[in-house]
């Protein structure tokens, strides 16, 4: 019983890791000059017409905030998210620790995007 509940607590020790690393490296590619804009990740609520099974209550939300500096255009917000939306390991692992929801907003205007991140998993496909 006790090995579960360690095995929770892993859970939330991961995700708090992806999200850390994910401002580290967001932060180091800004500071380099190789992203013109700092990006920032936190866990939101989500959008509860996204949920899949392993969905976390409350906290399926995976949220990049873009500190541009100037209201960002959908399509530069789209193309923020595709870039995680591309990498399918990063989706499934995203996933497989309880979130479902992508949503990418900018700091300065009332712009944002979202994604279901069930539907770039590619599950329930034949492995080849």
């Amino acid at each position: 019983m006790w090995h579960r509940l360690i095995d929770w607590f892993s859970d939330v020790r991961e995700r708090y890791n992806i999200v850390r690393d994910f401002n580290r490296s967001a932060k180091n590619s800004f500071i380099s000059g190789q992203a013109p804009t700092l990006l920032e990740a936190r866990t939101t609520v989500g959008d509860f017409g996204f949920r899949h099974a392993f969905s976390k209550f409350m906290a399926g939300g995976f949220r990049i905030k873009a500190l541009s500096g100037q209201p960002l255009e959908k399509k530069e917000l789209i193309e923020i998210g595709k870039v995680v939306l591309d990498n399918e390991e990063l989706v499934r692992k995203l996933v497989a620790l309880g979130w479902d929801t992508l949503e990418v907003h900018d700091v300065k205007g009332f712009n944002g995007c979202k994604w279901a991140l069930k539907n770039y998993a590619k599950i329930g496909g034949y492995i080849q």
